[in-house]
């Protein structure tokens, strides 16, 4: 857990150390800048712009179910920022799993990528992609609706005419 907040908390940390040598120096506007810009870097480079992370186990069998993709992720990794970001609020309809919290997710990963962690690494339908383009993911993530949409329905026997 600790880990995934170290690049936030650095990225933090400088930007205070910046900013408090540029107003002794006598530049408050100049510390008000690269403070903020280096907050907005550490917020962006946090966990928190991920969706809630739940197991794997948990997110194959919620998968299996519904049809939801399984994105495996890791904090840090500008890849799975790249998605993240691409696939805007529609990233709240895939269930992801953060790699370094679940052991489970990280042989998951293992398993499908020759013994890498390569994050991030998309599960549709059991078949596993590693690096997709956001584009097919944001595709694959309006899939499921449908699916749930016809999840109530009937079957036409054809003898309804």
């Amino acid at each position: 857990m600790m880990r995934a907040w170290i690049l936030p908390i650095l990225l933090v940390l400088c930007g205070s150390a910046l900013a408090t040598g540029s107003t002794v120096s006598g530049n408050p506007g100049t510390a008000a800048a690269v403070l903020v810009a280096f907050v907005l870097l550490a917020a962006v480079n946090s966990p928190l712009i991920f969706p809630r992370s739940i197991g794997a186990l948990e997110a194959q069998r919620r998968s299996a179910d519904d049809g939801r993709p399984v994105v495996f992720w890791r904090p840090g990794c500008t890849y799975c920022l790249r998605l993240r970001i691409r696939l805007g609020r529609s990233a709240r309809r895939a269930l992801w799993v953060d790699i370094w919290r679940d052991p489970a997710g990280a042989a998951a990963v293992r398993a499908v990528n020759d013994g890498n962690e390569t994050v991030p690494t998309v599960v549709v339908a059991g078949r596993p992609h590693t690096n997709p383009d956001p584009a097919w993911v944001r595709a694959q993530l309006s899939l499921p609706r449908r699916r749930e949409a016809h999840r109530g329905r009937k079957p036409s026997s054809g003898s309804d005419r």
